[in-house]
């Protein structure tokens, strides 16, 4: 069935899933799975231990893995991560997808997951094919206008290559950056995750704008982009239900 979404918004049982009345369990949950994972429990098998006692259902025992980790990796990634003075004249190489599905995704209304590393997840999902929304240019045009502010030396967007429609992608982001006079190189990558995690190898300067723990794990100076661009422009409050802090 072809993939007909107007908006990145939440799935039809969000509001049941993630209501407020739900989030002391799924807190407990977070909790529970970190523990494990901070005593060498394998992800896998501890997140089924977890969801089995806290009775959840399979999107929320998904939410729980994007939220949680081990101490000892929070710890290291907060250590790397750079504040937003610290990107002036530098050069910062962005997760594209990563970026611009979080913005779109609060825009469209979808869940938010306030994650145990600092960093803001959503629940959206690709499956090798990325579908533009209502919300993607506005979405690309917060993010711009941060960039802009926070005035980094350059802004190289790298796309997933074998993502369906990352060339239409491209050349929207083209457009929007052109209409607004903005010097953006945006690039296709077979794997975007290992350019990022290479990146501080080619230049020390370099900072990657992730929210994705893999590349967190293994790159060097890390911003958390759609986290403060969504501080400084967005529509998601700490009360929001859209906004669940694990």
């Amino acid at each position: 069935m072809p993939d007909v979404r107007r908006h990145r918004g939440p799935h039809p049982e969000d509001a049941r899933l993630f209501a407020p009345e739900r989030w002391p369990a799924l807190r407990a949950a977070c909790d529970d799975f970190c523990w494990l994972l901070d005593r060498g429990y394998a992800a896998e098998s501890a997140l089924k231990l977890v969801g089995d006692r806290h009775a959840l259902v399979a999107r929320q025992r998904v939410a729980v893995a994007r939220c949680a980790c081990a101490t000892a990796a929070a710890a290291a990634r907060r250590a790397r991560q750079v504040p937003p003075a610290a990107l002036r004249d530098r050069p910062l190489w962005i997760d594209g997808y990563n970026a611009l599905t979080t913005i779109e995704a609060a825009l469209g209304g979808g869940v938010l997951l306030a994650a145990r590393d600092g960093t803001l997840r959503d629940m959206a999902s690709m499956h090798g094919s990325y579908r533009k929304v209502a919300e993607t240019r506005p979405a690309l045009e917060m993010l711009g206008e941060t960039l802009a502010e926070l005035g980094p030396a350059e802004y190289r967007w790298l796309l997933d290559r074998p993502v369906s429609n990352s060339g239409r992608l491209r050349q929207l982001m083209a457009v929007v950056a052109a209409a607004r006079g903005w010097n953006w190189q945006v690039d296709l990558a077979d794997s975007p995750d290992r350019v990022l995690i290479a990146a501080a190898g080619e230049s020390p300067a370099v900072v990657v704008a992730t929210a994705d723990s893999a590349i967190l794990d293994r790159c060097g100076a890390w911003f958390n982009l759609a986290r403060e661009t969504l501080g400084r422009r967005g529509p998601v409050a700490a009360s929001d239900l859209r906004l669940v802090a694990l």
